[in-house]
């Protein structure tokens, strides 16, 4: 969940201009596309009024199927988000914004997802670069990387205040234009606003050595029907484990990959660890019942390594066991185990 740095480009787009490392390939044959003029708009405001979900990057709960972010560059809403398209010849741009996010640490501790606007007054190379035209290449003749690389939400503004959305010239391989890549990271910015528009780790969550969020797990496994009853002779002598519990909202309960919001968690002192680690040995088997948990458990080891443990707290107070070796395993808990797993 917590990323290094990067190229200026990359932050400055609030997590917009990134990469997934996928094995290389070879593009598919493209041709030239003409989009079109772009939309001019009357009057620029503000990132915060035209393009408030810009760069939105949601952290993913482990467990589930994927990030979920915005389409690239952030969409608005239905029918405010003006056509993107080729800057037209009597539109003069005089200077560019870039709307985004950014992930920084939180006054309290913790991180915080900060909204950011920016921008640049020096933007002749940028202009230049977003007036080239598309490459062009046959299959087969460049080898091309799977990296997923997303321009950020950008406008240009005229000296009349009117500003349109520029589209992006692609190369060979679909992805933005090396000239435009250099010119973003070329601009000159300035920060216009900057608001903190909601919490990725809370300082209790980071205190802890937890996720702010987290699937359950016990509620995928066991609504799939995957797992088979947990075999005896389970090992209750493994390392210290930590212990972090997420309530679920009443929204989420019941629904594909429920996730919790962290409450309480920290390293489980040893004598409680030994019991619920007795408990979770158990053959018995799981109890018949659909009830969604409102909390669960997850015990994994301090550096992070596996077997896991998700447990349900209330509700059916079942257990399913990640094991080290590959497969789940689901075992029947009681309130003497959720007790073991209350607050540290």
């Amino acid at each position: 969940m917590r990323s290094g740095g990067t190229t200026l480009a990359a932050a400055l787009l609030g997590m917009g201009l990134c990469g997934l490392a996928l094995s290389g390939c070879a593009g598919p044959a493209n041709s030239p596309r003409d989009p079109g003029p772009a939309e001019i708009v009357e009057k620029w405001t503000s990132c915060a009024e035209s393009a408030p979900r810009a760069g939105v990057v949601l952290p993913v709960p482990p467990g589930s199927a994927g990030p979920s972010a915005a389409s690239p560059g952030g969409a608005t809403p239905a029918g405010v988000e003006p056509k993107i398209g080729r800057i037209a010849p009597a539109f003069v741009p005089v200077a560019a914004v870039l709307c985004g996010r950014e992930v920084r640490p939180g006054a309290g501790g913790g991180r915080e997802q900060v909204a950011t606007e920016r921008r640049a007054d020096e933007i002749g190379a940028l202009v230049a670069a977003l007036r080239l035209s598309d490459q062009v290449r046959g299959r087969g003749e460049v080898a091309c990387t799977a990296d997923l690389v997303i321009p950020p939400w950008l406008a240009l503004l005229d000296d009349q205040g009117r500003w349109l959305r520029p589209y992006v010239p692609t190369d060979v391989c679909g992805k933005p234009r090396p000239e435009v890549r250099a010119a973003l990271d070329g601009l000159r910015l300035t920060t216009v606003d900057s608001r903190t528009v909601g919490l990725v780790e809370s300082s209790e969550a980071e205190t802890a050595g937890c996720e702010q969020r987290w699937s359950d797990m016990v509620w995928v496994e066991t609504h799939l029907g995957r797992p088979g009853r947990v075999v005896p002779g389970a090992d209750p002598t493994v390392g210290p484990l930590r212990l972090c519990v997420y309530e679920v909202p009443p929204s989420e309960r019941g629904g594909g990959k429920p996730a919790g919001d962290f409450v309480y968690g920290g390293p489980l002192p040893t004598e409680r660890q030994t019991k619920a680690l007795r408990a979770l040995t158990t053959t018995r088997p799981a109890a018949d019942c659909a009830t969604p948990a409102s909390r669960f458990a997850v015990l994994r080891s301090l550096d992070g390594g596996e077997p896991e443990w998700y447990v349900e707290l209330d509700a059916c107070r079942r257990f399913v066991v990640v094991a080290a070796a590959g497969g789940t395993q689901l075992g029947q808990g009681d309130a003497t185990l959720a007790a073991l797993l209350g607050p540290i």
